[in-house]
C-alpha cells in the first residue's frame, strides 16, 4: 500500500507557536504534540516530545502498542530531565503518534491532542481525550457537543512532563481507502467529525482533505485563538 500526508501547523492568534510536528509518508511516521503554554516554554516541550518520539518510531523495526507506550514514557523523562533548566521546571506537552507498518497501525496519545481513524469514508474511531471535560462527557454530565465548548475543556489530567505519564495505546488493520487526522486542540474546537468525513470524500489527497477543513477553521476561529496544527494521512492502493 501507498501512504502519502500533509502537515500545516499555524501559530493562529498567539505571538508563538508551541505545536511540534512530524510526518515521514516513506516510513508510516506521524507525530504531533501541543506545548502547553499556561506552564511555561511549552514550544521547548512539544518539540522534545517530538524529536524523541519520530526519531525512535523511524529507528524501529516493529512497533507494538506496548513498545510505543514505552517511548512515551522516554520522551517524558527527555522533558523532565530538561525541566532542571532555568524557566522550563514547569513545562508540559501533550502528544499523539501514530505508525503505519503493511496492514497495521498502531498509534497512541496523552492528553487532548487527537488522532481521528476513517475507513471506507466514515469515522471508524476517535482517541479520549486526557481532561476533567472529556470525564465529564463520560459520565453522562455533558454531551459530546458540549465537549468543544465547556469550560473545563483545557484542564488535563494526563500530560508529557509530569509524573505518572500515563499515554494510551491502540492498534487496528489498515487498508486502502484509510484515512487518518492527527491534531492539537486548537484545530478539533472548530471542525466537527461529520464535517472532516465529509471533506474527506470530496478530497482527492490529503493536502486537499486538510485545505478543506482549514477553510471551515478559519471562518469560526474567533481573535487570539489558540495555535493550530493536522497531519493529514492516506492509505492508497499501489500502483
Amino acid at each position: 500500500m501507498k501512504v502519502s500526508a500533509y502537515a500545516y501547523t499555524n501559530r493562529g492568534g498567539r505571538d508563538h507557536n508551541e505545536d511540534s510536528l512530524r510526518a515521514a509518508a516513506d516510513q508510516g511516521v506521524f507525530v504531533l504534540a501541543d506545548g502547553l503554554g499556561g506552564h511555561g516554554r511549552g514550544e521547548v516541550a512539544s518539540a522534545l516530545a517530538v524529536d524523541a518520539l519520530f526519531t525512535a518510531m523511524t529507528q524501529a523495526e516493529t512497533l507494538g502498542g506496548e513498545t510505543l507506550l514505552d517511548l512515551f514514557q522516554k520522551a517524558n523523562e527527555t522533558i523532565l530531565l530538561q525541566q532542571g533548566q532555568p524557566g522550563q521546571e514547569e513545562m508540559r506537552t501533550t502528544a499523539v503518534a501514530l505508525k503505519l507498518m503493511g496492514d497495521t497501525a498502531v498509534w497512541a496519545h496523552i492528553g487532548d491532542s487527537r488522532l481521528y481513524r476513517f475507513s471506507g469514508g466514515a469515522l471508524a474511531g476517535v482517541t479520549a481525550d486526557h481532561s476533567v471535560t472529556y470525564r465529564k462527557f463520560l459520565g453522562g454530565e455533558i454531551s459530546y457537543m458540549d465537549v468543544y465548548h465547556d469550560d473545563d475543556r483545557s484542564r488535563l489530567l494526563r500530560v508529557l512532563g509530569k509524573e505518572p505519564c500515563r499515554p494510551e495505546a491502540g492498534q487496528g488493520s489498515v487498508s486502502p481507502g484509510d484515512a487518518f487526522l492527527l491534531c492539537s486542540d486548537g484545530f478539533w474546537e472548530y471542525v466537527y467529525n461529520e464535517e472532516m468525513q465529509a471533506d474527506l470524500c470530496k478530497a482527492r489527497t490529503p493536502e486537499e482533505w486538510a485545505e478543506s477543513m482549514l477553510l471551515r477553521h478559519i471562518r469560526r476561529t474567533p481573535p487570539g485563538n489558540d495555535n493550530f496544527s493536522l497531519i493529514t494521512v492516506f492509505v492508497e492502493e499501489c500502483g
